[in-house]
């Protein structure tokens, strides 16, 4: 994997951590997934170990959980 990527729910929260992690990062080296809208991506986070969003998937498949918004069971509902 040569991208990072940000897994997030869309609400308030997850959405301002994007921009500042886009800002960061760049937006070139990031996939944003929006797992309340992109619900089967879901499963694929919880594989990788992410336990709550936004959370940030490293290039060396480290999770980074960021700005506590939604636990997975919450956005699972």
């Amino acid at each position: 994997m040569s991208k990072s990527i940000f897994y997030h729910a869309g609400c308030s929260v997850c959405i301002s951590a994007e921009h500042e992690i886009v800002k960061l990062i760049g937006k070139d080296n990031i996939e944003i997934v929006n797992i309340g809208e992109n619900r089967s991506r879901i499963e694929e986070a919880e594989l990788v170990g992410v336990k709550s969003v936004p959370a940030l998937l490293t290039p060396t498949n480290n999770v980074l959980h960021l700005n506590f918004g939604a636990s997975m069971a919450d956005v699972k509902g």
